[in-house]
């Protein structure tokens, strides 16, 4: 399991810089026996209205990419409902330059 923490931290870093830019950032509060990952962001990152977005599109597809075994990823402190299913409503133009490359 050590192995594995290692290198769910060492796909964290790749992303990290674009977190730290924006005041926030990431780290690892489990990994159960079925390959499940829960993480916490913290600092701007746990208030962020684009916290949903980062994490899907941001870590949890790279950590996916890194790690094909982990099988779910989570942050207990971000609920996928914070995205909006009406996208054109949404105004990004508050979105830091960091984010908007996870914005399709």
């Amino acid at each position: 399991m050590v192995k594995l923490i290692e290198r769910v931290e060492k796909a964290l870093d790749t992303i990290r810089p674009y977190l730290e830019a924006d005041g926030g950032n990431v780290r690892i509060l489990k990994i159960d026996d079925h390959m499940n990952l829960e993480l916490e962001l913290i600092g701007n990152c746990s208030t962020c209205p684009m916290s949903a977005m980062t994490l899907k599109a941001g870590v949890e597809e790279t950590i996916k990419r890194e790690i094909p075994e982990i099988k779910n990823v989570t942050a207990m402190n971000v609920t996928l409902s914070k995205i909006s299913k009406k996208k054109k409503s949404v105004n990004y133009s508050n979105v830091s330059k960091t984010n908007k490359k996870y914005i399709n």
